[in-house]
Parts: structure tokens; C-alpha cells; sequence
């Protein structure tokens, strides 16, 4: 949906700029990523040799960059595959920093060739902005983050007091929603980039801060006390994030939704980037055909056949993809939850490779 702030009680998400082989947005040697004619994105991308991508960039464990400039994150390994897929090169991406009034502008008007930058499904992006959402890639739900000595233990207790959120998400509306809802009269301090709302909400301009669970987790981890803040035990809406790409370009769309499946089911199948090698020359005909050992399912995308194994290979699998970003390899330690494979209880979904 927007930029997250904080994760569980350590997410620091906050994507910067970008390492090897990438730019940041508006930057010296950035590329334009617009392409003419009728053709698809997908030719664009090779043509250019390079992706450009649309990330938040400052969302720690989703898309943060370093002060080397280096970009990383859930949000960015998926841009990652997707380059590794197309291109067969992981590191092959130009990284645009985008806010959540500009995201989309630059996604239609063809300045970048996909976002990954932590934004929500509904039905009106996807039927009246020129979206297409690709799979989701992180389930999640809106939250809010007070000060642990606040007093603040539901929404009601916001009667009066200001909420810090960022404007052009689908938090605003939500909470504009809850509050109507519970007949809460409260003070919306809106902000056009995360940054400044989370900065306002230091200070004490705002009683409380509200986005994705995820990222409030993520960006209480970043506060100079993070002990002395705490999320309330309220989700106030379904957050479905996910790839966007524009709703005018099927084969393009195949691609980024096919690659996004394809990190689930290669967790599904046990094939990770530790243990690929050995499923060379694999008996399993379901495997081959998603390793491109046989059939011809990249090809028919108009990739190399073994896209797959180049994404595995250069990326991982889903679960490697969020354990080192969100879950037990990284700061936050997060469960999977909803985000965990169908066959473990979560969301996690891909249809056949056949």
C-alpha cells in the first residue's frame, strides 16, 4: 500500500540507494525507462538491458537503502527476480525512490517499468487507475503506534488528539473510516512522505502513528527510544501488498506475476539457492518443467526457459526472501504468519507451472 513504518518491535525499514548497477531516482546517469510503440514492456526491459523499478526506499526490511547506496528489502528482492528472470542478471535494476502521490503517475506514464514499493490491492486501483497487481507478497493489516506512556489503549482514546499519516494511502482513508465508525472526533496531521510523518510523530506533534503493522514495526525501530513506543491491539483494515504494473500490458503482467508465483512455489518444492545444483537432472516432471529442464513455460513467456532457476539461483525462494529481510535472519525476527505457505497454515499460493 504506502511505505510501512514499523514492523514488530524492530523492522527498520528504510531503503536508501542503490548498489551495484542501480541509480536513484532523478539521479545522474538514470536511465529513462519509457519505451514507444506498441510493444510490450517486456522487449523495453531487454532492449535496455536494465529494469527500472519503483520502490519506497526508505522502508527497512522492505526496500531501504545504505549509506553505500546499496538497496534491500523484500520489495527489493522481488525487483531483483524479476531482473534475474528477464535479464538473467539480479543486479540489473535501477531503483527509482518513489512517494505514494507519485508511485503511480510514474508507473502509467512508463518512468519506471514496475513498482515493488509496499502498495495495497483494492478494487478501485485495479479497475480505474490503469493498475494490474501482480500476487501478493506480503499480507498485512493497519495498525497504530503510541507512546508507551501515553495512556492511548484503543482508538477511542484518540478523542481530541492528533494522528500522524501519510496522505495518497490507503491508511488515510482507513482511519478516516474506523474514526467515523466509532464516532471518534480526532485531529488527521497528513504528510506527503513517510519521513516527514514519522519525524512529526517524534516530536510530539502527533499522539499517535498509523500504517501498515509491518512497517510501524520496522520504523519504531529507528526512533531514539524505540522501548518507549508501542503498537495498539487493533488492526483496522486487510493490507495486501504486492508488484504493480500497468493494466495495458499482458505480457509484461505474465511476466512479473508468473516470477512472483515462482518464489512461492519453489518454496513449495523444497529448491532454494543453497540446494538448486541438486535438482539438476531431476525425475520429478513437475520440477523440471518449473526449472526449464523440459516444456517450454519460459519460452512461452518469452523467457529463457530456465527463468526460474536464474531467479532461485541469483535470489532465492520466497521463505529465503523473507526470513533475511523480515523474519529469523534479520533484526525484526518476525513470524511468517498469513505470510506462510498454504501448506503451513499461511496465504501463500501458487497455481500449477503446466
Amino acid at each position: 500500500m504506502r511505505k510501512w513504518g514499523l514492523l514488530a518491535a524492530a523492522l527498520g525499514l528504510t531503503l536508501a540507494a542503490c548498489g551495484g548497477g542501480t541509480t536513484t531516482a532523478g539521479g545522474d546517469g538514470s536511465t529513462t525507462a519509457g519505451g514507444g510503440g506498441g510493444g510490450s514492456r517486456l522487449d523495453v526491459v531487454k532492449s535496455r538491458g536494465q529494469l527500472i523499478c519503483g520502490v519506497d526506499g526508505g522502508i527497512p526490511g522492505f526496500s531501504f537503502v545504505d549509506e553505500s547506496g546499496t538497496y534491500s528489502g523484500l520489495d527489493v528482492d522481488v525487483c531483483k527476480a524479476v531482473a534475474a528472470a528477464v535479464l538473467g542478471d539480479a543486479e540489473a535494476v535501477e531503483y527509482r525512490r518513489l512517494d505514494s502521490t507519485e508511485r503511480f503517475t510514474a508507473l502509467t506514464g512508463g518512468e519506471v517499468d514496475m513498482l515493488s514499493r509496499n502498495t495495497t490491492w483494492t478494487i478501485s486501483r485495479d479497475t480505474s487507475v490503469g493498475l494490474e497487481f501482480a500476487p501478493t507478497t506480503f499480507f498485512d493489516g493497519q495498525g497504530m503506534l503510541v507512546r508507551a506512556d501515553s495512556g492511548i489503549t484503543s482508538l477511542e482514546d484518540f478523542a481530541g488528539q492528533a494522528v500522524c499519516v501519510e496522505t495518497g494511502t490507503t491508511t488515510e482513508l482507513n482511519l478516516t473510516d474506523q474514526m467515523r465508525q466509532l464516532n471518534v472526533d480526532f485531529e488527521p496531521v497528513v504528510f506527503q512522505d513517510a519521513d516527514a510523518a514519522y519525524a512529526a510523530y517524534d516530536e510530539g506533534r502527533c499522539e499517535g502513528m498509523t500504517s501498515d503493522k509491518s512497517q510501524l514495526i520496522a520504523r519504531r525501530s529507528t526512533l531514539p527510544n524505540p522501548d518507549e513506543h508501542t503498537l495498539l491491539e487493533v488492526t483496522m483494515s486487510k493490507e495486501p501488498l504486492g508488484p504493480v504494473t500497468t493494466n495495458n500490458d499482458s505480457a509484461w503482467y505474465d511476466v512479473v506475476k508468473w516470477v512472483t508465483y515462482g518464489l512461492i512455489q519453489a518454496e513449495e518444492f523444497g529448491i532454494s539457492s543453497d540446494n538448486i545444483t541438486t535438482f539438476e537432472g531431476t525425475d520429478n516432471p513437475d520440477i523440471a518443467r518449473f526449472l526449464g529442464q523440459e516444456g517450454t513455460l519460459g519460452t512461452d513467456m518469452g523467457l529463457p526457459n530456465d527463468f526460474m532457476a536464474q531467479v532461485i539461483t541469483q535470489v532465492g525462494n520466497y521463505g529465503e526472501v523473507f526470513d533475511r529481510n523480515l523474519g529469523a535472519d534479520s533484526q525484526f525476527a518476525l513470524e511468517r504468519g498469513q505470510n506462510a505457505l498454504w501448506t503451513e497454515g499461511g496465504l501463500m499460493y501458487a497455481p500449477p507451472f503446466r
